[in-house]
């Protein structure tokens, strides 16, 4: 039951793009894909929208996705070929309601991709990459809390580390040194040398992660 992880240090920087590329590119593996939204107050985590209600069953909720056609971003999981799609939403911080039905659906699944920072507290995934884009300045803390169990960065083409510290003077350069670069640009924002990547830590899952 292999476990891959995607993050980024902000939003809208390609990760859904990386997992339905991912997806698209290693059919073979039947994925199941996640993607954990945390929202904030007064969000509904039934459908995500504006809502004024406190009740405990709009706390958390997981859906599956069915259309590969609505244009989601679990819609472009089916439609780059999972075999199953679920949407989980909880509110800001309660991340841990969630995952016993997190693990069971990983359990049950042949490959797991789930597009996430905050799972990495719950979960020691085979594989876990992070996109960085040093022209967005922010990053949000759950990416910088995980950042040194990161075992692949994907950077926009050209970017060296020195850019990043350079981008982030208060981040340490340690955590962006000793791992994997991998350079994309959108739309796609995955490579041959990043499919191989995973491809290959995924078929030795079972051994420990080196490069």
């Amino acid at each position: 039951m292999p476990l891959i992880v995607i993050g980024g240090h902000t939003r809208n920087i390609g990760k859904t793009s990386v997992v339905a590329g991912i997806i698209a590119a290693l059919p073979h593996l039947n994925w199941t894909a996640m993607k954990i939204t945390q929202h904030g107050h007064h969000i509904c985590s039934a459908n995500g929208e504006s809502c004024d209600c406190e009740t405990p069953d709009h706390s958390l909720a997981i859906s599956e996705e069915r259309s590969p056609h609505t244009g989601t971003d679990t819609s472009r999981f089916l439609a780059a070929g999972a075999k199953r799609v679920f949407w989980v939403r909880t509110r800001q911080g309660e991340l841990a309601e969630a995952m016993p039905r997190v693990r069971k659906l990983i359990a049950d699944a042949e490959n797991t991709i789930l597009e996430s920072n905050s799972v990495l507290r719950f979960l020691q995934p085979d594989l876990s990459l992070a996109l960085l884009d040093p022209t967005i300045a922010d990053f949000k803390p759950s990416a910088l809390r995980y950042l040194d169990r990161t075992d692949a960065l994907i950077l926009p083409t050209g970017t060296t580390i020195e850019v990043l510290t350079q981008a982030w003077p208060r981040i340490s350069p340690n955590l962006f040194t000793n791992k994997r670069l991998f350079h994309t640009a959108p739309p796609t924002y995955t490579s041959p040398e990043l499919i191989h990547f995973v491809s290959t830590k995924l078929s030795n899952s079972s051994e420990p992660l080196t490069y």
